[in-house]
């Protein structure tokens, strides 16, 4: 019992991350075991910023560890996000808050994003990273969306 309510308070102590679903895939190696190696484009609302949607693409491991969940993906990613509604704040953002995180090995690497405000530019910029819990990669992308008004319907 006081391990379940331990395991409630942490997930309750949880940062709000955002969980992305699948846009698209493409194959870009044929394996004869387990699923082919592939791009995978993944969409993602902003959960502190109503109206910001971001895209991101990345390699999928293939393979027999792959299809396990064992293998490891490359710490390359793009990333791209966009305006789709009025910008509206749910809350006070920090510089570098953790907006989006996915796991790219079975334990010791992952892809995050996280998000600045560049308040001189009125500007929000996202980064996306891969880290390891030993070392990271500099491999990284961003993109930018300047808070502008969203045109109203007529």
């Amino acid at each position: 019992m006081r391990l379940m309510k331990g395991m409630l308070g942490l997930l309750l102590a949880m940062p709000l991350l955002a969980s992305a679903e699948e846009v698209g895939q493409v194959s870009t190696v044929f394996k004869f075991v387990g699923p082919n190696d592939r791009i995978v484009v993944e969409a993602f609302d902003d959960p502190k910023v109503d109206g910001v949607t971001c895209y991101l693409s990345r390699a999928k491991t293939g393979g027999v560890k792959g299809g396990l969940g064992l293998a490891e993906d490359r710490a390359e990613a793009s990333i791209a996000c966009r305006q789709v509604g009025p910008i509206r704040f749910k809350g006070e953002l920090k510089d570098g808050d953790e907006v989006f995180k996915e796991r790219t090995s079975l334990v010791f690497k992952t892809m995050q994003v996280v998000r600045f405000l560049d308040k001189k530019r009125n500007t929000l910029v996202y980064l996306v990273y891969s880290d390891r819990l030993i070392e990271g990669s500099p491999q990284n992308a961003v993109t930018a969306i300047p808070i502008l008004p969203w045109p109203t319907a007529q």
